[in-house]
């Protein structure tokens, strides 16, 4: 297997592509972003291999992402090989217009629902990406998780990992795992905001990190930046994160009393500018309404405030033990 990186300015870092082209056929994991300074930075790294699109024979993503994505459909195109993604994704991947549609009025509502003043709205709206910008779309091929796939005369196991995107999936092969965004070596990937079709983004976000930790496995290779050698201490970092963030959530509805997502992605983030004013209050929502499920915090209208008793618990080391 090869790491490809590809540059990426918006997000988490360098994207990575992984290459198998060792063995009877040659399969590509993630493709990049659709821009043509990443298409040239795929062909130049395939070619350094003695490959070319066309010469892919399958290609695997890790979710719809469009900076995971964005090169499905071209490489499709040129060499005819399937693309295979979880059934949870695979409209948005391959250019289904009513699900970006749907995609588009949930984040409406969300927008909404966060309490996202109009013209922060408007300034994320020239952030996104327009999906008429994104083809050519591949056909794909769905999974559902659990599925084993030969590549290089090996098992590869789809291991599905939602909480970042609906249709997040682990490639696992003999204790070695390509994790996409699910686990990432510094950022700890968005949920809420990153993909606003997921319900209860928290708590399946925690349980793909349980997963990872009772995996065990020996290293992963992840969406963005260098490898992990140790990716259950990285699960339970990023828990701990989560635990810490919970506690900030808690300490600044004690602090300001009754307030929106927006509000408290403020405390917690200050100004945010680019796709962060979409993953900010994306965060804090996911955190609240984790909470008011715990009965931490109760809820009225968009407003949050704690439940009785909170406050006088929060005086601990910053950390807020989060259900499953």
């Amino acid at each position: 297997m090869e790491r490809i990186p590809l540059s990426n300015a918006a997000f988490e870092g360098d994207n990575n592509a992984y290459l198998f082209a060792d063995g009877p056929e040659t399969v590509l994991v993630d493709t990049g972003d659709w821009t043509d300074r990443t298409r040239e930075q795929l062909a130049a790294s395939l070619g350094r291999h003695g490959v070319e699109f066309g010469d892919v024979d399958r290609v695997f993503l890790t979710h719809w992402h469009a900076d995971h994505a964005g090169l499905a459909g071209a490489i499709q195109a040129a060499s005819g090989a399937p693309v295979y993604v979880h059934e949870a994704d695979a409209a948005l991947v391959a250019g289904d217009a009513d699900a970006w549609d749907a995609l588009d009025a949930t984040m409406e509502e969300r927008f909404a629902d966060w309490g996202m003043p109009e013209a922060e709205r408007a300034t994320l709206r020239e952030t996104l990406v327009d999906p008429d910008t994104l083809g050519p779309w591949p056909d794909v091929t769905t999974f559902t998780g659990g599925e084993t796939f030969s590549v290089d005369g090996a098992p590869i196991e789809a291991v599905h990992a939602p909480g970042h995107a609906a249709g997040l999936c682990l490639f696992e092969c003999e204790g070695i795992v390509l994790s996409g965004d699910a686990l990432l070596p510094k950022y700890t990937p968005n949920v809420g905001g990153a993909d606003v079709r997921v319900a209860d983004a928290l708590a399946k976000y925690l349980r793909t990190l349980d997963g990872i930790v009772a995996a065990d496995y020996d290293r992963a290779w992840p969406g963005h930046r260098d490898p992990i050698e140790d990716p259950g201490t990285r699960a339970e970092t990023i828990i701990e994160h989560h635990e810490e963030r919970a506690w900030r959530v808690l300490d600044a509805l004690r602090r300001r009393g009754p307030c929106d997502a927006w509000t408290v992605s403020a405390d917690l983030f200050g100004a945010l500018d680019g796709i962060h004013v979409l993953h900010g209050p994306g965060e804090a929502a996911a955190h609240l309404d984790h909470l008011v499920e715990a009965g931490d915090v109760v809820r009225t209208g968009r407003e949050y405030c704690l439940a009785e008793g909170v406050a006088e618990r929060l005086d601990g080391d910053g950390r807020w033990p989060l259900e499953r």
